[in-house]
């Protein structure tokens, strides 16, 4: 029985209860939901055939396959290396351990700017590694390989973040009997851990994928705006936005917004399916 529901002396008061939700609503309303209906409403003020030659335009176009570009080859080596990570801090103790763990955790306590002002400055034209590049006739700032790095950088913490508790409360008692039991590593990580860890795996890289395709301050600062080469669909916004072209600029906000929505149901759907089979 909920003690706290039988005697009103350990439960909140009703107007206080109230009160609360209001509020919540309030505020989500005035910070989530209304920001979010406005996009739309300025995406499609001049009707759908305006939208839709905003997202077909050739810049337009380009930028939406640029992001995508990125986040294809972005999600699978930060998945590969959350994975890794994890694994590495929750089965093994080690010397500067904690270091490492501190360590993970840079890429959410550093400015995306000064992360993308940091790899301009160790590739970039003036540095010794980037004249070394130039050399050789590699570049990487104003180019795709700098927008994938910075996206990499910013993206990595979120598969492991999502492993790391995870792993720790299982433990490893599983993977040792497997062992005893006479597998061998591959198929005790392929039998027994990465089952045990799918749900959380799902959850970090569709994090990292709404990161990566929504991703703007690193990626500004190495990409060069050059328009057709290296723009994604946030520097495209920009662009668009400072030249007073507001509904191309609102359409193509209108795509990452359903993104983030879709990237919400997504996970809605996983918990939802997670629990169901639990």
């Amino acid at each position: 029985m909920d003690t706290a529901r039988t005697n009103p002396l350990l439960s909140e008061p009703a107007w206080l209860r109230w009160g609360l939700i209001l509020l919540a609503l309030l505020f989500l309303g005035v910070m989530l939901v209304l920001p979010l209906f406005a996009v739309f409403w300025y995406a499609l003020e001049q009707g759908w055939q305006t939208y839709i030659a905003a997202l077909t335009e050739h810049e337009a176009l380009h930028a939406i396959k640029m992001t995508l570009w990125i986040a294809t080859i972005v999600v699978p080596i930060n998945t590969v290396l959350g994975v890794a990570m994890a694994w590495l801090l929750t089965r093994f103790e080690f010397r500067g351990k904690q270091i490492l763990t501190t360590l993970l955790d840079l890429p959410f306590s550093v400015s995306p700017v000064v992360a993308g002002l940091m790899f301009v400055l160790l590739f970039g034209a003036h540095s010794t590694m980037g004249a070394w590049l130039e050399s050789h006739n590699i570049q990487i700032i104003f180019a795709v390989p700098g927008m994938v790095l910075a996206t990499l950088f910013v993206t990595f913490p979120f598969v492991a973040r999502e492993l790391i508790p995870l792993m720790q409360a299982q433990g490893s008692s599983e993977e040792q009997a497997a062992l005893i039991l006479g597998a061998n590593a591959w198929q005790m990580f392929w039998r027994v851990t990465l089952p045990n860890i799918k749900w959380a795996l799902l959850y970090g890289m569709i994090l990292t994928n709404a990161r990566a395709m929504g991703e703007f301050g690193a990626v500004s600062m190495v990409s060069g705006h050059i328009r057709g080469q290296t723009n994604t669909v946030p520097l495209q916004v920009e662009i668009l936005y400072n030249e007073y072209q507001f509904t191309a600029a609102f359409a193509l906000s209108s795509l990452l917004a359903m993104l983030a929505l879709l990237t919400l149901l997504v996970q809605n759907g996983l918990t939802w399916l997670q629990a169901r089979k639990k």
